[in-house]
């Protein structure tokens, strides 16, 4: 697979009635449509296979470009021919995940009871329902061991919950600027951006679709998000005190300074991609993780089987690096085979999608030990 390398996204649907998949939160959803992709072949014994889950509001689309695209995949300068995942060695599976819209079942799609969007009819989905369904895929891929799961942020939390439901379906876990469970800061940051949508007039009880959009809350929510991806110092570096189109402030509640245009068009971009009601329900299922629920972290991780290499960033505000270390040793505890790097990063939590020439490094190297000792 090379850079211009076309991709078509899949799709399998399953969980027809009365097989729907049971949820978390008590109710079943189906039939469930899945979009995902695919990069480079799978070997005969199917022993290559790598799972990339993506982060909150990406999509199955990592690497290589759509048919008439100009931009590729979100992690394509990671994914493919002679890169960290190497698409000459590994059969590399992205799938979107559940309650998201960027193509798997969510509240934005039709409720075939219905024949009407979801919106808020659509059951709470957690991070634990996200990770069943995909384990649906990749056995309907035939796949019974992965040679590696892989996520940043949100996709790090799908990966670790991986290993611990299915303990003997992957040989090793990358996990990179992610953490064990959400804080009271981090569902703090979340609740400010959900009511930014709520509050919008047009978001209607989740009942816009058809209508006019939520479009000032979502920007919002948007803008609200971006500033906890980024650090202090990358926006300083960035942005400054430089400003937007004008040589002095016009004391005035328009727009001043660069980095307030650039919030906005954040916004206002996000607004042309991405479903309200998704990002309300993909948010909040990030709040509802807690590996512990209670109980102590080595007993939770007792199951685990994979090995993990554990990469942080040394400006990430939003998951710091001092979470992923307390997981490192817990996993220590369990005398699980666990490397653990923090690189030196300005980039804050988009280092992961950023600082790819070192994570490459690392990934490249890593993939290489496990390869190794899984066909041993």
């Amino acid at each position: 697979m090379n850079n211009k390398s076309i991709i078509e996204t899949q799709y399998y649907t399953f969980a027809e009635p009365p097989g729907e998949v049971p949820l978390k939160c008590g109710q079943k959803l189906g039939p469930i449509t899945q979009a995902y992709e695919t990069y480079g072949e799978l070997n005969a014994d199917k022993s290559n296979a790598i799972l990339v889950f993506h982060a909150l509001t990406g999509d199955a689309h990592a690497a290589g470009y759509h048919k008439g695209a100009d931009k590729p995949g979100w992690w394509d300068n990671m994914i493919g021919s002679g890169k960290a995942f190497d698409t000459d060695k590994y059969f590399v599976i992205c799938a979107n995940v559940l309650g998201s819209c960027k193509g798997t079942t969510g509240p934005a799609s039709i409720d075939p009871k219905t024949k009407k969007p979801y919106a808020l009819t659509y059951p709470m989905v957690t991070i634990e329902d996200m990770t069943l369904v995909q384990k649906y895929l990749i056995d309907h891929l035939g796949i019974e061991k992965l040679l590696c799961c892989v996520g940043g942020s949100m996709g790090g939390l799908l990966a670790l919950k991986w290993t611990i439901m299915f303990p003997d379906a992957a040989h090793s876990a990358i996990l990179i600027a992610t953490n064990y469970r959400h804080t009271a800061q981090q569902i703090a940051l979340h609740e400010v951006a959900r009511q930014a949508i709520i509050s919008d007039p047009h978001w209607n009880n989740g009942n816009y679709y058809g209508g006019a959009l939520p479009a000032t809350g979502l920007s919002l929510s948007r803008m609200i998000a971006h500033i906890t991806y980024m650090s202090e110092e990358s926006m300083e570096k960035k942005f400054g005190r430089k400003l937007q189109d004008k040589e002095t402030v016009g004391y005035d509640f328009k727009t001043d300074f660069e980095v307030e245009s650039y919030l906005k068009y954040r916004g206002s971009s996000f607004v042309d991609r991405f479903d309200a009601n998704s990002y309300l329900y993909l948010s909040k299922a990030l709040d509802y993780f807690d590996l512990c629920e209670g109980r102590k972290l080595s007993d939770v991780l007792s199951p685990i089987e994979a090995k993990f290499l554990i990469i942080t960033f040394s400006s990430d505000w939003l998951y710091p690096s001092y979470q992923s270390r307390e997981l490192v040793r817990a996993l220590k505890t369990n005398d699980v085979d666990v490397s653990y790097l923090e690189i030196e990063s300005n980039y804050g939590h988009d280092a992961f999608l950023v600082e790819t020439e070192s994570q490459a490094r690392l990934i490249s190297s890593y993939l290489k030990r496990v390869w190794k000792e899984r066909v041993i």
